[in-house]
């Protein structure tokens, strides 16, 4: 039996190697070539030290940054955890710390981990369409607030907060700002420089490059406090570099050479796709969708419907997708970001991600849309239309 064609729709989750990426990763894991320790002193080591510090060029000119304030980490979860707890331990006993209710597991579940050793955290809340309203952070500021902890994009619905403004109002008040920009990096223009924050967080492998390695730019000036100790990244993150990684990493920022172009490309096929849904489906509800998003990311609603066999179906016709809910395995527990945005437990179990990349185009949506509105006609119990019509469209009265 032939298999259904693989549309990949979960590149927020994470995307594809460039080949590209792998060819340069490899002589770094050949015996035969660039094997050695990068603190080596001899002539093998030297040269793996020079393409550590290339791949270092590359990706602090791509995130606006000078080199010597990138930091290269395991990824985009030690870089977060990294820049809250160096805020708190140069904060001089202050033990507040400002985030909001929609922040990535690996910042939120490090704050409740905080919280139960004394650190008080405020969440802030957000509108139905997921903005931040800065007053709220305004007012959240206390004497002894040592961070503030925002996202620039959430990984669910690709809503973008104010960074730069946000990161106004802590400098104003003497707070650090840590911004995790994980799914903003490469999907809008992200500048540490511009945006004027103490701490940013990303990691690769949302960049076409390879899991396992991340950074974390750290304002010049700010002496940080290391999470693993060890001489290593100037003593600011000890243990050997993963340099294969790291050079991986270098070429896959150094192939967003038209990044205004992909940006353009990346919206086209998702309002592409959104305009086609609701051709479909006029009742289905875009999450998000009067806020500033990224580009690439559509998180929808789809009424009443069981997101789980929706996201199973579309698999068994070649659609990879993710629950707008991101359960964990088999918890069945809602999206805490949709939640937050005021949607009722059965609206947000009802929701999928589609986010896309430079690797999908317009045919991938085409062949999508009539395969989904069959499945939403399947699944509501309606009789699918013939074979002359191109795309199946579901009542909001059924």
């Amino acid at each position: 039996m032939k298999m259904p064609m693989t549309i990949y729709l979960d590149n927020n989750s994470t995307t594809a190697m460039a080949p590209q990426v792998l060819d340069s990763m490899m002589p770094f894991l050949k015996m035969e070539q660039h094997f050695a320790n990068p603190s080596s002193s001899s002539m093998l080591g030297r040269q793996v030290r020079n393409a550590l510090e290339k791949a270092r060029i590359s990706v602090s000119g791509f995130l606006g940054a000078r080199p010597a304030e990138v930091v290269f980490t395991s990824g985009a979860t030690e870089s977060n955890h990294t820049a809250i707890l160096a805020a708190l331990s140069l904060s001089r006993g202050k033990r507040h710390i400002v985030t909001s209710a929609v922040e990535h597991p690996s910042v939120l579940l490090l704050c409740q981990h905080l919280e139960r050793l004394g650190v008080e955290v405020t969440y802030l809340p957000v509108d139905t369409e997921g903005r931040l309203d800065l007053d709220t952070l305004r007012q959240a500021l206390r004497e002894d607030t040592a961070l503030v902890s925002l996202m620039w994009a959430n990984n669910e619905t690709g809503v973008i907060f104010p960074v730069r403004e946000a990161a106004e109002i802590a400098r104003g008040a003497g707070v650090y700002f840590h911004c995790d920009a994980t799914q903003a990096v490469g999907r809008t223009h992200v500048s540490f420089a511009a945006a004027d924050v103490d701490f940013l967080s990303c990691t690769g492998h949302k960049l076409h490059g390879p899991k396992g390695v991340g950074a974390l730019c750290v304002r010049k000036g700010i002496e940080l406090p290391p999470l693993f100790h060890g001489h290593q990244e100037r003593g600011r993150r000890g243990g050997t570099e993963n340099v294969a990684a790291i050079v991986g990493f270098g070429t896959a920022v150094e192939q967003f050479s038209d990044l205004p172009g992909e940006l353009r490309h990346l919206a086209q096929l998702r309002d592409h796709f959104e305009r086609g849904l609701q051709a479909i489906m006029p009742c289905a509800r875009v999450h998000g969708q009067g806020a500033e998003r990224l580009p690439n990311t559509s998180n929808i609603g789809f009424l009443a419907l069981d997101g789980e066999e929706l996201l199973f179906r579309l698999e068994q016709e070649g659609i990879v997708a993710a629950l707008g809910a991101a359960c964990a395995a088999g918890s069945n527990q809602p999206s805490h970001v949709l939640t937050a945005m005021g949607f009722s437990r059965t609206a947000v179990l009802s929701s999928l991600r589609f986010s896309f990349s430079r690797l999908n185009q317009l045919p991938d949506v085409d062949y999508l849309l009539p395969i989904l509105g069959g499945v939403l006609l399947d699944m509501m119990h309606l009789p699918q239309p013939s074979m002359a019509t191109a795309n199946p469209s579901v009542s909001c009265l059924s």
